[in-house]
């Protein structure tokens, strides 16, 4: 069930909204888990019980990690063995065949695939559930006691299925005892209504430039049209993944939470270093808190310090997808990020105008990485990008999409929102919201095209 769905608008929300205000406090909390298990048993039935066998086993894991809290050994064990069956999990259902395809081609074997379904935001769940258990292996928060609670964390519908990743001590209290206020429903509403428009509007627009050139043939390409297809697929993934992001926060804030700030206008970052502490911020820091730190950070000598990135960056690359482009796209930024830590960084803050030509150009090609699964596919797009092949096909698609990559670009910056944050209370902005509503609702009644990129993650 998409956020971005009539269905999910008009009929799940209104039902569980009345339900959810309409009960006792102390029930809140098992009707959000009962709802986020429907919420994702309408789009993924069979892999209900893989989530709810999830949370026991971390349920579990957790309270013995706290009741033998004297027994270094014995927390480590079941520590070890609560991340094994996690990561395990995740390795079976979005990597086996990735690792068969690979034994396959170095030892020219002939190991038989199996159809496996990949489960909805599983990357997104196994990472918060992991969290949870380490952060009681460190101290940092008491042990739930309570399934449910543990159950509404994990399965919470706004962040199930693509984040931002909340992690455990974030919520902890508020699943305890949260506050409800209209003030905070209604700003939870405006958020949501950003985000929606964000993802209808200016994302499924904008990505039908993108999609335009798989179907012209990526080798048939002007490079002004290469170039195009590539802003286009920067600003739909940012207006995608970023509208998704808005809407989970404001869902959040509806119910009584406050999930963590996803983006920060990457796209006026001044380097690569800058443009990750502003995209995906719950990853970033999930994979610093989780990974980069317990590995020793920049603690252990220069050496250490790029293995431990190497590492980092080579897994980041490796959670979005089971395939090499994901991986090569991971030490790409690796690689750029080293370069800036050595000497780059330096120079770029010199140079203001050059440090964001570099850093945009940086990204764009970064995403063609992304975006392209093949190899060969991806020697071809930047073969085309600088081809110097000035055809006039790219003419018909700027006429065709020129408005909504401006309008993208435009919204991708601060500018607007500095000026929101001045109207939010006033009716002109109230006004705006309801456009902004009735035409992303319009939207939605006359096209088909609304898929969420990151779902596949």
């Amino acid at each position: 069930m998409l956020f971005s769905s009539l269905l999910f608008i008009f009929q799940f929300l209104p039902v569980f909204f009345i339900i959810y205000y309409l009960s006792p406090i102390r029930f809140r909390n098992l009707i959000l888990f009962l709802a986020s298990v429907f919420f994702y048993a309408w789009g993924e039935p069979r892999f209900v019980i893989l989530i709810l066998i999830s949370i026991l086993i971390n349920y579990i894991a957790g309270i013995f990690i706290e009741r033998y809290d004297r027994n270094e050994k014995i927390r480590v064990t079941i520590l070890v063995l609560s991340i094994i069956y996690n990561i395990g999990t995740l390795m079976f259902f979005k990597y086996f065949n990735f690792i068969i395809e690979n034994i396959n081609y170095i030892f020219k074997g002939d190991i038989s695939f199996i159809d496996i379904p990949l489960p909805l935001g599983i990357s997104f769940y196994t990472f918060q559930i992991m969290s949870y258990t380490i952060d009681v292996y460190r101290r940092d928060t008491k042990a739930e006691r309570s399934y449910i609670n543990l159950g509404a964390y994990l399965c919470m519908f706004p962040q199930l299925i693509a984040g931002p990743i909340v992690v455990y001590t974030q919520v902890s209290k508020e699943l305890r005892k949260r506050s409800y206020y209209l003030k905070d429903i209604e700003k939870g509403l405006r958020i949501f209504i950003l985000g929606l428009g964000s993802k209808v509007l200016i994302a499924n627009n904008v990505g039908g430039l993108w999609d335009d050139m798989a179907q012209i043939g990526y080798a048939n390409i002007s490079m002004p049209l290469a170039w195009l297809g590539l802003l286009s697929f920067s600003l739909q993934i940012y207006f995608d993944f970023n509208g998704y992001s808005l809407m989970a926060i404001g869902l959040g804030k509806m119910l009584g939470f406050d999930f963590p700030q996803n983006f920060n206008f990457p796209y006026i970052s001044k380097s690569v270093t800058e443009y990750w502490r502003r995209w995906h911020i719950t990853l970033s820091t999930w994979f610093k808190e989780y990974l980069y730190i317990p590995l020793g950070g920049n603690r252990k000598g220069k050496l250490r310090t790029y293995i431990n990135l190497f590492i980092v960056w080579s897994v980041t690359g490796l959670w979005h997808g089971a395939s090499w482009n994901f991986i090569f796209w991971g030490i790409y930024f690796f690689v750029l990020l080293s370069l800036e830590k050595l000497f780059l960084k330096k120079w770029l803050e010199k140079n203001v105008i050059l440090s964001r030509i570099y850093t945009i150009l940086a990204i764009l090609l970064g995403w063609m990485i992304f975006a392209i699964t093949e190899l060969e596919n991806i020697k071809i797009y930047f073969g085309r990008l600088f081809s110097f092949s000035i055809s006039e096909d790219w003419i018909y698609y700027l006429r065709n999409y020129g408005m909504i990559l401006v309008i993208g670009i435009l919204f991708s910056t601060p500018f607007l929102k500095k000026w929101y944050d001045k109207q939010a209370n006033k009716i002109l902005c109230n006004i705006l919201l309801l456009v902004i509503f009735l035409l992303s609702i319009a939207y939605l009644v006359d096209a088909a095209y609304n898929p969420f990129l990151y779902f596949r993650f």
